[in-house]
């Protein structure tokens, strides 16, 4: 529910009124300033969030059902991390919705054994773990109270907590506990567990400033190392 009258989404578009020009790149952290002096009692997170699924031609908005035709979101393009300008219908692509991002993921699947290593087991697994990891999150999302007893995915006016964008990154389920405190959750599915763990210190490191999650990392195994003694 929104804090102030209007809801972020249409506070966004006062603000790319304001302070944007055709063609000019902009990173997140200016709408972040804007927000901060003229609506402070809506989060960074939040204005972080509306600045990515408003963007027509970036994958994550396949996780916000609120975001379709019509409903508002179509304002800007995303052009790279944390660069994005205003969306030109005129010659950019048009929106990208949940079933075609789906669909388009769906293609990349089965092409990514061929892709990767073609016709090898290797190109095979990584096509499985590429599938296996995304299903995996799909159900977790749905079902977060089988990791822990009252956790529901992070929502603020529409906009969740799947692949959250953090510090130049993205955290795979951002949810919330029955406390009412942050949890990051991590997927792996493969023997990256380095390159997690690595993740999950860079997600504490960054938080800190401004909010204090627990983090829980979720994979098929553990190797002893990791493992609690």
């Amino acid at each position: 529910m929104p804090i102030y009258e209007r809801p972020t989404k249409s506070l966004m578009v006062d603000w790319a009124k304001e302070n944007l020009s055709p063609g000019g790149p902009f990173k997140k952290s200016a709408a972040v300033q804007w927000f901060a002096k003229n609506y402070p009692k809506i989060k960074s997170n939040t204005v972080n969030m509306h600045v990515e699924g408003m963007a027509v031609n970036n994958p994550v908005r396949k996780h916000h059902p609120s975001i379709k035709a019509g409903s508002g979101h179509d304002l800007f393009y995303k052009m790279g991390p944390d660069q994005f300008r205003l969306w030109v219908p005129e010659s950019d692509p048009a929106p990208r919705y949940k079933d075609d991002i789906e669909r388009q993921e769906l293609n990349d699947t089965e092409s990514i054994a061929e892709e990767v290593e073609p016709e090898t087991e290797a190109g095979v697994e990584a096509a499985r773990e590429f599938a296996f990891e995304r299903d995996l999150r799909n159900y977790l999302v749905k079902n977060l109270a089988l990791i822990e007893s009252g956790l529901r995915l992070y929502d603020e006016e529409g906009i969740t907590g799947v692949e959250f964008p953090v510090g130049g990154r993205f955290i795979d389920i951002l949810a919330i506990d029955k406390d009412g405190c942050y949890v990051v959750v991590e997927l792996k599915v493969s023997r990256g567990y380095d390159r997690v763990v690595g993740q999950l210190l860079r997600y504490m490191g960054w938080s800190n400033k401004t909010w204090r999650p627990r983090n829980l990392y979720v994979a098929s195994s553990l190797p002893k190392r990791l493992r609690p003694t």
